[in-house]
């Protein structure tokens, strides 16, 4: 909060039509009365772009193809902060979960680099949506030599079906809320449905956590999360 409240502007990513972006209406309700400024972000799925892309409020990433519409609106974006950051202004852009995880941010910067323009860039870490859900569910991430991979749903399940491979690994599913049924049948395949939690739109009105089981059966939105628990060990009683 001591950073929105000493910059000299506060910029905060939306998508054309959305008024005011998730990122913004957080900050705003912790803050009433901090004035913002909107940066336009088009939301062309990542697909469109190759690899890379970058998305608003914390789920997008670098650049990808500089002919794209993403890129150019990092691009635009970027070329609104010139002058104030020319004229010396301390600018802060907020954003959901973390600025380094799945987040605008470094798009914005890597634009902001291919014009030219080099400032100094600090982040402030944030809690992102996989901790929030595994504190509200009551979910134990990680434990002795377990290890965790985030991916993402946007194409499907495929990178899901990779990382269940490991047993011990927790799995964790951003970008996915359309494929939820297809998410839980694969857990269910794999025998890991037991255990994982969906989270919606956490923090945010409509609001849900709940059982992966129980909402097997319906998309979500773009804003949900789902965390697959390490299998459970074996019969023996051994320990993996």
């Amino acid at each position: 909060m001591e950073v929105l409240v000493a910059a000299d502007r506060v910029v905060a990513p939306v998508t054309p039509g959305a008024t005011p972006g998730r990122a913004e209406a957080v900050v705003t309700d912790a803050l009433p009365g901090l004035s913002v400024t909107r940066l336009v972000f088009d939301m062309t799925p990542d697909s469109d772009e190759g690899p890379a892309g970058g998305g608003t409020g914390g789920t997008g990433g670098s650049t990808g193809n500089e002919a794209g519409p993403r890129a150019a609106s990092h691009l635009a974006a970027a070329r609104q902060l010139v002058p104030w950051l020319a004229a010396g202004e301390h600018v802060a852009f907020v954003t959901l979960g973390d600025p380094n995880v799945y987040s605008t941010f470094p798009a914005l910067v890597d634009a902001l680099g291919r014009l030219g323009v080099e400032v100094p860039v600090a982040t402030v870490p944030g809690i992102t949506a996989f901790q929030d859900l595994a504190a509200r569910s009551g979910t134990v991430l990680l434990d002795g030599t377990q290890s965790l991979s985030l991916v993402t749903a946007l194409d499907g399940p495929r990178h899901v079906a990779d990382a269940l491979r490991d047993p011990d690994r927790t799995v964790v599913v951003y970008k996915g809320g359309r494929h939820v049924p297809a998410i839980a049948a694969l857990l269910a395949e794999h025998g890991r449905l037991e255990g994982a939690v969906l989270g919606e739109l956490l923090g945010l009105p409509g609001e849900r956590v709940e059982p992966l089981a129980g909402a097997a059966g319906r998309a979500a939105s773009y804003l949900a999360t789902v965390i697959v628990p390490p299998a459970p060990a074996t019969s023996t009683g051994e320990e993996r």
